[in-house]
């Protein structure tokens, strides 16, 4: 198992915002975190991530205890995310925050580049232009961009559809499905758009006020009564 998360607890103080949750990612899977806002799904993340600290809990990642190992550590370890709300370095061009992601890799920047390019047509198109100057769903592939250009064992994503028109947001989520299945990249994907979500992964978890509540195949939760009810407006 590429990833293995046992009894998590993370709090904010005094307040606990994930209570006790255990979940499974495999080698090559995509797999989604489903939930409405506050729901505790970005926490999760950020823990995972080590942005934010456990109260209990345990992180395995590759066979490896990585519960209390820094940022840059998994990082290291080929762990990388997309952060919500599509952060990148706005006073620099796309060229260059894509540069940034291959620092200390500089003799594969051409190849990754090319790549990144096939994928992302329009990076190429904008490669001179200041990121601060894209439209949202040109920000949000040039985050996703970032993070493949590291070479991630295992991709966070964090929800990646906020903010961006339908249409963008189907054309995101088909990359994210190309990259699992034709680069292999595992993917945990977080996401409060459920239906788009739960058609490109292979699994899921329901996460309600902290908790996982229900978990299945995507297909299996597609048609849960419950899941449907709740998020997919049926």
């Amino acid at each position: 198992m590429l990833l293995s998360v046992s009894d998590m607890r993370v709090a904010y103080g005094d307040i606990e915002a994930v209570h006790g949750i255990s979940f499974e990612v495999a080698q090559g899977e995509l797999v989604s975190i489903i939930g409405a806002n506050g729901a505790g799904k970005t926490t999760t993340l950020r823990a995972l991530m080590g942005l934010q600290p456990l109260r209990a809990g345990k992180i395995i990642f590759e066979g490896r205890d990585i519960t209390s190992l820094p940022v840059h550590k998994r990082s290291a370890m080929g762990i990388k995310i997309v952060p919500e709300r599509a952060r990148c370095f706005p006073q620099l061009s796309v060229y260059e925050n894509l540069k940034m992601g291959v620092y200390g890799m500089q003799s594969k920047l051409a190849g990754k580049l090319a790549m990144i390019y096939e994928l992302f047509p329009i990076l190429k198109e904008r490669s001179t232009q200041l990121a601060s100057t894209l439209s949202g769903g040109e920000q949000q592939q040039l985050a996703i961009a970032r993070a493949l250009v590291s070479e991630p064992k295992l991709l966070f994503v964090d929800e990646v559809s906020m903010g961006l028109m339908p249409k963008l947001t189907e054309q995101v989520f088909k990359v994210l499905r190309s990259l699992n299945r034709d680069k292999n990249i595992t993917i945990l994907l977080v996401e409060q758009n459920a239906l788009a979500s739960l058609r490109i992964s292979d699994r899921g978890y329901v996460l309600e006020t902290g908790r996982i509540n229900i978990s299945g195949s995507s297909a299996e939760l597609l048609a849960d009564k419950r899941v449907r009810e709740a998020y997919l407006g049926a």
